[in-house]
């Protein structure tokens, strides 16, 4: 029974040592879900390697824009315009996430909103790894209906109070990731910790400055499809005008019109790097087949769905650094 496997794992001398010391459960809310939204409100709780929660922390932030969907997060241009600047609660929210790994459900969109705000204000999360709820209930197997966070909470008796609020969001994550950890524990799961890269380059847009959001349910186009597990928004880009000359050969050049696949956190933001390899006249894939030519991830040892199927088909594997200096010297299609 579940119930007996988490108590037990509950002993520290049955705990499995490689697992982390402690954990940061963190909701954000945000004015939608594109690169160029702002966080609006933060919730961060600390929990102990058990999974015991030690202290929460709750935050408006101001984002210096349009809220968007005020009737998904409740949260005004009035409530806030008064809140403090993402720069002015930085310093409080490193100290919530130092030397923790970040928890989070949908892991991957949290992170790299966090990631934009520091970057904007010219500063670095103390984060290095993150855990997705999702990818962990997958590992478990559990019997979940859809991958939602009330479907989580609903399978371990959590009761969720105010939805879209990141402090109730958070407190109902932390629940029902205690049982979910103790039951990975128990047997000896390995958790499905991914890398978190700071970003060091990245682009930003302008956007509707606060005060000035649309009235009404349909009035917000950034959030009119609102999918609470989605991040990066499709884009369209143009074919690769060359076609596929095959795998990348290891010591050798790229070459125009090989498909590049891209897996786990760049330091560069994705949008510029893929747009890099484009203008160099490669062709950007957004999943690996058998005729993918190159996977580009710094986390070759995670279990992301791009690495395992690498791994299978035998698809060379550079890190973004090795990417970089192979883009400096792509051979032209004609030489093919």
């Amino acid at each position: 029974m579940l119930e007996d496997r988490t108590a037990a794992a509950s002993s520290p001398t049955a705990w499995p040592t490689a697992y982390p010391q402690g954990y940061a459960v963190v909701d954000v809310e945000t004015t939608g879900l594109a690169r160029d939204d702002r966080i609006i409100s933060a919730a961060v709780y600390r929990l102990d390697a058990l999974g015991e929660v030690e202290d929460h922390w709750y935050t408006l932030v101001n984002p210096e824009r349009d809220p968007g969907p005020v009737w998904i997060h409740g949260l005004t241009s009035e409530a806030l315009e008064g809140a403090p600047l993402f720069t002015d609660i930085a310093e409080e929210f490193s100290a919530r996430l130092d030397s923790r790994v970040l928890v989070a459900h949908n892991a991957v969109f949290d992170w790299q909103m966090i990631a934009r705000e520091y970057a904007r204000a010219e500063r670095e999360a103390p984060v290095r790894q993150r855990l997705c709820t999702i990818a962990l209930s997958k590992e478990l197997g559990l019997p979940l209906p859809n991958h939602k966070l009330e479907s989580l909470a609903a399978h371990f008796g959590v009761i969720q109070q105010r939805a879209h609020h990141a402090l109730d969001d958070a407190r109902v994550l932390a629940e029902a990731f205690r049982p979910s950890l103790r039951a990975a524990a128990a047997g000896r799961v390995r958790l499905p910790l991914q890398e978190c890269l700071p970003l060091t380059e990245w682009r930003d847009t302008s956007a509707p400055r606060i005060g000035q959001q649309a009235g009404g349910r349909g009035g917000y186009s950034a959030y009119s499809s609102y999918r609470p597990t989605s991040w990066r928004p499709s884009r369209k880009r143009p074919a690769c005008p060359y076609p596929n000359p095959g795998r990348y050969e290891e010591g050798g050049r790229l070459k125009q019109g090989m498909r590049i696949a891209f897996s786990g956190d760049t330091s560069i933001e994705r949008d510029l790097l893929e747009d890099r390899a484009i203008e160099a006249g490669l062709h950007v894939a957004t999943s690996l087949s058998r005729l993918t030519s190159l996977l580009v991830t710094n986390d070759p040892d995670s279990s992301t769905s791009k690495v395992v199927k690498a791994r299978q088909y035998g698809t060379p594997v550079v890190d973004e650094a090795a990417f970089g200096q192979l883009l400096r010297d792509v051979e032209p299609a004609s030489q093919q």
